[in-house]
């Protein structure tokens, strides 16, 4: 009586056992039904339509900084696109949002709506390691505050080997630095320090150092905003013989008009959006050396977002006379003009 007990307790340990094996183990079908995962941790579904040929995507970009007593809505929906190795420039007023969307691209802020892809990357679903690891190998930076740039107690060449430091994909560490800092025109300096460096020296050895572990994309917050205007279009194109002779991306963040109109497209922010570009005119690619300093290489046009609408100028609304909200939009021979409405229609 017992054995038999015996044995039909072996029985039942055995049909648990295979009942939890079936539960656990998961099934050909379960395995298809989980999200294909790409190379840099994001599910596939979500990188299929971003194209393979854009660096930057951005689209209703959102960002706001909160406080106890207020809010302020920093970008408003922005979108913006970068091509893999385009030189370009983003310009606005104080306040419009372009260092904060520097901030947003290079991983030190996380945007509060939106979505936000860099080189095929989400930002919004980034852990703090992946962010960290993202920092390092895809981004480098160039900031206006040269004792952002550097350590004043180590000399060029020490600043620049610095970042490899935290890296094992450089084996000669020194060499690689003198090799930066010759690219840059500093190798002549390299024994140099801080304190015995000009503000535009500081800042292309800033230059290599953002080059250490060979990024991707190259961010640059202001970079001639301390130096002289000559000194400032020398840095210029610095960045752009780096652009065509490595197809490094660049963008470059500047209030200085002048500067940009070096670069082949510039974009104006305005209040958080993307108001304005300018685009270097074909028969200009080529010879933007040439342009004098009172011309402008580009042609300017408004951007329109994904809903139709567009930001115009407060300066020409108020040469149309514009001092409420509305304007009147007529289609004439295949344009649309807008005028401002009548005193009467306003009044109401």
């Amino acid at each position: 009586m017992s054995m038999r007990k015996g044995k039909a307790l072996q029985e039942k340990e055995k049909q648990a056992q295979t009942e939890v094996q079936e539960e656990t183990v998961p099934t050909e079908s379960a395995a298809e039904e989980r999200p294909q995962v790409s190379g840099n941790g994001a599910p596939a579904q979500e990188t299929s339509d971003i194209d393979p040929k854009k660096i930057i995507v951005c689209e209703d970009l959102v960002k706001i900084y909160k406080t106890e007593e207020s809010e302020v809505l920093a970008l408003q929906g922005l979108e913006l696109t970068v091509d893999r190795g385009e030189l370009m420039a983003i310009i606005g007023n104080s306040g419009s949002g372009k260092s904060t969307f520097l901030n947003m691209i290079g991983g030190l802020d996380r945007p509060s709506a939106g979505r936000l892809f860099v080189d095929g990357r989400n930002l919004f679903k980034m852990t703090e390691r992946e962010l960290v690891e993202y920092k390092k190998s895809v981004v480098g930076f160039v900031w206006q505050n040269n004792a952002r740039n550097l350590l004043p107690y180590l000399n060029a060449w020490q600043n620049v080997q610095m970042p490899m430091m935290f890296s094992n994909a450089v084996k000669d560490k020194k060499t690689r630095a003198l090799e930066l800092l010759e690219l840059v025109g500093m190798g002549h300096k390299k024994n140099s320090r801080l304190n015995q460096l000009s503000g535009g020296e500081q800042q292309r050895v800033a230059i290599a150092i953002a080059l250490a572990n060979n990024p991707k994309l190259l961010l640059a917050d202001e970079p001639t905003g301390s130096v002289d205007v000559h000194t400032g279009s020398y840095i210029l194109d610095v960045f752009r013989e780096l652009n065509r002779s490595l197809g490094l991306t660049i963008v470059i963040v500047t209030h200085d008009r002048q500067l940009s109109k070096k670069v082949n497209r510039v974009v104006a922010i305005r209040d958080g959006k993307t108001s304005t570009e300018f685009i270097v005119r074909q028969n200009l690619i080529e010879n933007l050396d040439a342009v004098a300093e009172f011309e402008d290489p580009h042609d300017e046009y408004a951007v329109l977002d994904r809903a139709g609408r567009l930001q115009i100028p407060r300066e020409m609304l108020d040469e149309l006379g514009v001092e409420g909200n509305r304007v009147r939009l007529l289609l004439e021979e295949g344009r649309i003009v807008i005028e401002a409405p009548p005193k009467e229609e306003e009044a109401s």
